[in-house]
């Protein structure tokens, strides 16, 4: 959707409104019927509207409205070829003069007029919207072709870069110049000067003075352009040049911007209030749209056949738009004189005649211009660095023949790297960490750790058990040991406690030779290293278990450093292959905020006329920047606030008064800022 389509959506509605009436018109010759059916006058119009819009004439020029309809198109236009297909198939344009409602007969004259000027009116409205996109068209790109001059005018190294970028363009006029000079000069020598037959040498001789004269008048002739390149240099030429350029530019823009407003403004202009709910016929003079429609057809043609003429300023092509619609002998006097006969055929001529030539002359014309005067080709930008592209080409082929096998070996060493890198860094540690997740106690370590401190343990208190039950006295029993007593020892030796072999080695301390030859020393010192060994592995477990306890924590730790760098590379990929998607992002936020300095200029230079509306170029280089901002901030604002913006944007566009544009300005600047930067 674009300003174009949403004007014709509403002028069509309007057109809807106003068909709405034509049932309730009453018949010519209401005096005639009886006093009882004057008493139902409702069911008489009703009854005679049906009959008058149900002949095959009018029921064929109702086919042909709803196919100008902008319901029957998806884009809300109609083609320009399907209009003049359409136009034709009414035969409007035939009708002659034989077509101003006073020159028919019969009882359905008024509605298959209504109908034929609603046919027509349907058919302007689409060809009034094509005629607002081409100079739409024409207008956007202006401001970036002018832009570009700004800055080549503004930047002596643009300038320079300019001036080397059309040296060649400036060469070869140069050398067309010069010889199409030579030909004129010897297209001008006199033949009779021929030499006679047999005169050979002479005739050659006399062939070069003629050369040497033509030399000296062309060197003559150029002596001011001599004067000129030596007085000016080939960067100040280029900024005369680029000078030139801009001020055409402008003067196209300025020109485009008015005959924009203008149709806005005054084109179609019904006086309908879409807010308005009333829909009867009291609220819409029937009669009125009928002129506008006309009006509005010169106007286009007039705007078209002005709108070249570059030399006029906004003023001068205001005042000949008008002098022209109103000097217009077919359609001028259909709303300067109310009274005069409305001519449907003059119209649908007109239309033809607009869609089938104007138009795309106009359109022609203005694309040769901005051509003319726009920015240089592409080919003239960037030959110089495609000329060193081109030449630097069999040297970069050369080098990368000639390490054909390097880097084939390093395209190989990175796959494998990364490969390995893949599985080693990313693949196991997350194994690992699904293994650790999972907790498999039935695991070989698992289970030799646990059988080997229980074979220790078992093994200290058979060997504290043997030795109390040895040497009993140490356990402060009298005699044997009973079976009570050996559980009860078993369950201190469980616990860690070896009082009966500590006691032992504390005696054979006192006598440790006496000790040694029994063998009780070396005995409790072999007891207490088994002590130790099962102490050592009482830790070692428990150190083992906390481990184990935190073994997800370092399964993560070991698998953070492929997932950083593999987060890092997958970045690094989305940055080169998705940063235009960024930067295109942030051109699009530039471009708004471009625009919207662009409208906050224009509104606050804007002098606007007494009744507090802008002059029609203002409102036409709005209306091209609103149009501009519109396709832009379509592509940053969220879902939600498309219906607010667009709400306000036709405030901004539509035309209102001068204050209320200037309120919602300021309203769109805090409200959608967010969303440009």
């Amino acid at each position: 959707m674009s300003i174009v389509a949403d004007r014709v959506r509403e002028i069509d509605a309007q057109l809807d409104r106003i068909a709405l009436g034509f049932g309730r018109l009453p018949p010519p010759d209401l005096d005639e019927l009886s006093d009882a059916a004057i008493h139902g006058t409702d069911d008489v119009e009703t009854e005679y509207a049906n009959e008058a819009l149900s002949t095959p004439r009018v029921q064929e020029l109702l086919r042909i409205v709803n196919a100008l309809s902008s319901a029957s198109s998806p884009l809300s236009q109609v083609s320009p070829h399907r209009i003049q297909t359409l136009l034709r198939q009414s035969r409007l344009a035939d009708l002659g003069d034989v077509d101003s409602l006073a020159d028919r007969s019969g009882p359905d004259k008024l509605h298959q007029s209504n109908v034929e000027w609603l046919l027509i009116s349907r058919a302007t409205v689409q060809a009034y919207g094509h005629l607002l996109n081409m100079l739409f068209e024409q207008i956007v790109p202006l401001s970036d072709d002018i832009q570009y001059w700004e800055e080549t005018l503004g930047s002596y190294t643009y300038t320079i870069l300019y001036t080397i970028q059309t040296s060649p363009l400036r060469l070869w006029d140069t050398f067309h110049r010069i010889r199409c000079s030579v030909h004129d000069h010897i297209g001008n020598i006199d033949v009779e000067h021929e030499p006679p037959p047999g005169s050979a040498w002479k005739g050659m001789a006399r062939s070069w003075v003629q050369f040497y004269g033509i030399v000296q008048r062309s060197v003559r002739e150029r002596s001011m352009t001599t004067i000129r390149g030596k007085v000016l240099s080939p960067v100040s030429r280029s900024r005369r040049e680029v000078r030139r350029h801009l001020a055409e530019l402008n003067k196209l823009k300025d020109i485009t911007s008015t005959g924009l407003g203008m149709l806005v403004d005054e084109g179609l202009a019904f006086g309908m209030d879409m807010d308005d709910a009333k829909t009867d016929d009291e609220s819409m003079d029937l009669l009125h749209w009928k002129p506008v429609v006309s009006k509005t057809v010169a106007m286009m043609d007039a705007v078209l056949d002005k709108i070249m003429e570059l030399e006029l300023y906004p003023q001068d092509f205001e005042t000949s738009v008008f002098r022209t619609i109103y000097e217009d002998a077919e359609l001028g006097t259909q709303f300067d004189d109310p009274q005069a006969p409305l001519r449907v055929s003059a119209a649908a001529q007109r239309l033809l005649y607009i869609l089938e030539h104007k138009l795309p002359q106009r359109t022609r014309e203005l694309h040769e211009e901005v051509r003319e005067h726009g920015r240089p080709s592409v080919l003239v930008r960037y030959w110089l660095p495609a000329t060193l592209a081109a030449l630097s080409s069999t040297t970069v082929l050369r080098i990368l023949v000639n390490r054909k096998a390097e880097l084939a070996t390093w395209a190989r060493d990175i796959a494998v790297t990364a490969r390995d890198f893949w599985t080693n860094w990313v693949i196991q540690p997350v194994r690992n960490m699904v293994r650790t997740i999972r907790h498999d106690e039935a695991s070989d370590i698992a289970i030799m750790s646990r059988d080997s401190l229980k074979a220790d343990r078992e093994s200290l208190e058979r060997m504290v058990v043997d030795f109390a039950l040895d040497n009993p006295h140490f356990t402060g029993a009298s005699g044997p040991l009973s079976d009570a007593q050996i559980a009860v020892l078993r369950a201190k030796v469980y616990e860690g406690d070896l009082t009966p072999v500590l006691r032992a080695y504390e005696t054979d301390l006192r006598r440790p030779f006496r000790g040694a030859v029994r063998g009780d020393l070396v005995r409790s010192l072999l007891i207490q290293v088994q002590k130790t060994k099962v102490d050592l592995e009482v830790a070692v477990s428990g150190i083992d278990a906390l481990l184990r306890s935190q073994e997800l924590v370092f399964a993560l730790v070991g698998l953070t450093p492929g997932i950083l760098v593999t987060a890092g590379v997958v970045q690094y990929i989305r940055g080169v292959f998705g940063g235009r998607r960024g930067a295109r992002t942030q051109r699009q936020g530039d471009q708004v905020l471009r625009v919207m300095l662009k409208i906050d200029r224009i509104l606050t230079e804007a002098t606007p006329t007494a009744n507090e509306f802008l002059h029609y170029r203002d409102h036409g280089r709005l209306l091209c920047e609103v149009h501009v901002l519109r396709n832009a901030m379509s592509k940053l604002l969220p879902r939600h606030m498309e219906k607010e913006f667009l709400k306000d944007l036709d405030d901004l566009a539509s035309p209102k008064r001068y204050p209320v544009q200037v309120q919602t300005f300021n309203r769109m600047k805090w409200a959608y800022a967010k969303w440009v930067r």
